[in-house]
């Protein structure tokens, strides 16, 4: 039997703020669209960061968030279309271009990109 947590989703973008209960076994994201919550999202995979939200208290379980590194994981940073609760949340969305820059930003600006050739300089 699955245990069910409340999860409290701060939707920066829009204003408001989301209350809902989520059992332990399914997506966060899912379950509150379920409930007729609109959170944002697009790829359902975990694969983008377009549901990134910020953890402001709580556990999340969150094995196939391929979209977010290790270290932004590790930050509080969650994908909720591929997390589970693993107590009650409280969390916030994330600008994903902010999410983004935080993520990829060191690997841009460093210059022009070389495939193992040089580049001819004009």
């Amino acid at each position: 039997m699955s245990q069910k947590y409340t999860i409290t989703v701060h939707d920066r973008q829009k204003g408001v703020t989301h209350t809902f209960q989520v059992p332990d076994d399914r997506y966060i994201l899912h379950t509150a669209e379920h409930q007729g919550n609109s959170l944002p999202f697009s790829c359902r995979n975990g694969a983008c960061t377009t549901c990134a939200v910020r953890v402001l208290s709580g556990d999340i379980h969150q094995p196939e968030a391929i979209g977010l590194s290790p270290e932004l994981q590790n930050k509080g940073y969650a994908l909720l279309c591929v997390s589970y609760a693993r107590s009650d949340l409280e969390v916030e969305t994330q600008d994903e271009d902010e999410v983004y820059e935080l993520q990829f930003g060191r690997f841009f600006a460093k210059g022009k990109v070389r495939a193992g050739l040089p580049l001819d300089e004009d």
